[in-house]
């Protein structure tokens, strides 16, 4: 290895290994915040918070790693070109791509580790988390209880409105649904209690938990189904009323158990194709068997045989076929078919919830399967982005690469975060949910090489923006030459009188007529309005002064147009927004005033447009009128048309002016 590669190499590795201590200490601390609850009241030792801790660390590595890459070499590199490194190495002849040529080879090596990491150390890392953190939530079941939600605690349901208490044992709004023991599924046993309370003992396996002032509520479950109309429910009334619950099986105090081995997450790359295919075939069993339920339900041998079908004439030629049967049996076939399709109804309704929920399953394996490889890739594109942006913006330090680097691994983490969860949810497809951030940054990663390599800025937008200056700037200037530019500077020092000798003392034989535009062009830009120059004694046609009301009026009405077509453009997103969102009172609301909005627009836009066509007949360019067809069709690009035409109506004016005032 050459002196300048291990120089390079020496001094990224010594940022990245800083950078990296750095943010996984950031990140650990804020997933201790995030778990305090879980922790904090556990009598938890010194080994069980480390591990904990260690457990934790891998999932954080997806997050860390891409994020120390790219501000490490936006540093690196950034204060290589500060201090005029680049271009020492360029000086002999060293390019970019050599200067990065070691660095490159550690990062491609880094991404495959980061791969193997990913395969088989963070599995290891969320199996024993999520055990640890299973365990460590029976240990004390009164924390387990989270607020406004429903718990499971042996073989109740428990949900509270409030906590309270040093140990948060006081319970207040509570409602139990307890498992029933004839059958396993349905909650035919309801406690709703105003007050609760929990009590303990460290050496005790029974939870006792004491209700006061409720109500018990429980289902007559019998096997002869005639009697559970006569006795549905019954109920009753407490003041006090305790129950206790084993802890036998939900608190082992056993923190090394590890009994969850199944989710996406625990797995490898081998175990997740094993998973992602039998899902797979397990959804093209409930396919094919919800296919087979449903045939078999209409078909022939479904049907009621109590229906005599062997009295019916064959030759019977009848439009409608109930004819054939009694007023008894229409009813009875007509029932017949209205109760088959509203149970085929409920079934498929049951069926797609069923399906919707196996396949975000499905998704979230193909998903965490692909973001093994691509963290290999993030590795190298986020690289191959930060250090010609670092070479490229020339600021080494924490300061401006800080930014720019969370800027950007924000960009790329939301595009991920968004991919991936319209992924689970059926969007669009789980591959391109995994890679679609990555894909985001690769031609932003071969922009900004390219841009370094040649030695350019980040961006260069003068090919666009100059046209659209030249296309959307008031075009109320002349175009002067160098020596006339020079002779408007030095009318300037002119006073009004000065400037309108000049104009008058004009004859319309001389060749040379710059002396009179460029001093008609001060006094308009002086804005002296047309009847002030008129009272100085200058010749001022009165289409001009109709002009100048005609323009003004036109500039206001449309105006008003662009603020109600933005109005109605804004409104209609709204509405958009709140339907989907399931607020049919506001989107009704934004839907009228987006409706008003338009309206306005509509009648505004006739406006300025008669408006616009008289200015034109008034200065005698009936020509440059608007035609209504184009005029009608161009309406959806009117912000476009709004500022071409406001500055073409302005530069016809100043332009009549420069010919018609003497």
């Amino acid at each position: 290895m050459k002196i300048l590669d291990r120089y390079i190499l020496i001094t990224f590795l010594r940022t990245f290994f800083s950078v990296f201590i750095i943010f996984m200490f950031i990140f650990i601390l804020q997933g201790v915040w995030l778990y305090i609850a879980e922790l904090a009241g556990k009598d938890l030792d010194v080994i069980v918070t480390v591990k904990f801790i260690l457990y934790y660390m891998p999932k954080l590595i997806p997050l860390v790693v891409p994020l120390t890459i790219l501000l490490s070499s936006i540093m690196v590199f950034g204060n290589f070109a500060e201090n005029y490194e680049f271009a020492a190495m360029k000086s002999t002849g060293i390019s970019l791509q050599r200067a990065m040529r070691s660095l490159s080879v550690f990062i491609i090596a880094l991404g495959i580790a980061s791969f193997f990491f990913a395969n088989n150390v963070i599995p290891w890392g969320e199996y024993n988390f999520y055990n640890l953190r299973k365990n460590i939530a029976k240990v004390k079941p009164a924390l387990a209880i989270a607020e406004g939600q429903f718990n499971e605690i042996g073989n109740i349901n428990i949900k509270v409105d409030h906590k309270s208490g040093d140990r948060g044992q006081f319970l207040d709004g509570v409602v139990i649904h307890k498992k029933s023991a004839k059958r396993k599924s349905g909650n035919y046993i309801v406690i709703i209690a105003e007050k609760g309370e929990l009590k303990s003992s460290p050496d005790s396996n029974i939870l006792q938990l004491e209700l006061r002032n409720g109500n018990y509520y429980e289902e007559i479950l019998t096997n002869n189904r005639s009697n559970s109309t006569d006795q549905p429910h019954v109920r009753s009334y407490f003041d006090s009323y305790i129950f206790n619950v084993d802890l036998a099986t939900l608190n082992p105090e056993d923190l090394e158990e590890k009994n969850h081995s199944d989710r996406y997450n625990m797995l490898d790359v081998s175990q997740l194709n094993y998973t992602i295919d039998s899902l797979k075939t397990q959804r093209k069993d409930d396919y094919s068997a919800l296919s087979n339920t449903l045939f078999n339900r209409s078909s022939y041998a479904a049907l009621n045989l109590n229906i005599d079908t062997t009295k019916v004439d064959t030759i019977y030629t009848g439009k409608n076929i109930l004819d054939l049967f009694s007023t008894n049996q229409k009813v009875q076939i007509l029932n017949l078919a209205k109760n088959s399709a509203n149970s085929t109804r409920q079934i498929l309704d049951s069926n797609k919830k069923s399906f919707d929920n196996k396949q975000i399953r499905l998704n979230k394996h193909i998903i965490v399967m692909h973001d093994k490889f691509v963290l290999a890739f993030a590795c190298v594109i986020l690289f191959f982005v930060g250090a010609p942006l670092g070479a490229l913006i020339r600021k080494g330090g924490i300061g401006l690469p800080m930014v720019v680097a969370i800027v950007l691994f924000l960009t790329y983490h939301f595009f991920g975060i968004f991919a991936k969860n319209s992924a689970e949810k059926g969007s669009f497809n789980p591959i391109i949910g995994a890679w679609l951030s990555t894909a985001v940054m690769l031609p932003l990663s071969i922009y900004l090489t390219t841009r370094a390599t040649k030695d350019k800025g980040v961006f260069q937008f003068d090919a666009i923006i100059v046209p659209l200056k030249k296309l959307f700037s008031a075009k109320n200037k002349v175009q002067l030459s160098e020596s006339d530019t020079k002779t408007y500077n030095f009318y300037k020092k002119y006073s009004l009188e000065e400037l309108i000798g000049i104009i008058k003392n004009q004859n319309e034989y001389d060749l040379d007529k710059k002396p009179k535009e460029i001093a008609l062009h001060n006094l308009l830009n002086r804005n002296i309005s047309l009847e002030g120059l008129k009272s100085e004694g200058l010749e001022i046609p009165s289409k001009l002064i109709k002009a100048r009301v005609l323009l003004n009026d036109y500039k206001a009405y449309s105006k008003t147009s662009i603020i109600s077509f933005f109005c109605a453009v804004v409104l209609l997103g709204v509405f958009f927004i709140f339907r989907n969102n399931k607020l049919p009172e506001l989107a009704a609301t934004v839907k009228t005033l987006s409706i008003i909005a338009a309206l306005f627009f509509a009648i505004y836009v006739i406006v300025d447009a008669f408006v616009y066509s008289k200015f034109y007949k008034t200065i005698e360019l009936e020509n440059k009128r608007i035609n209504p067809f184009i005029h009608f069709i161009t309406l959806p690009i009117y912000p476009l048309k709004y500022l071409v035409l406001r500055n073409k109506i302005s530069q016809d004016f100043y332009t009549s002016c420069l010919q018609n005032i003497k």
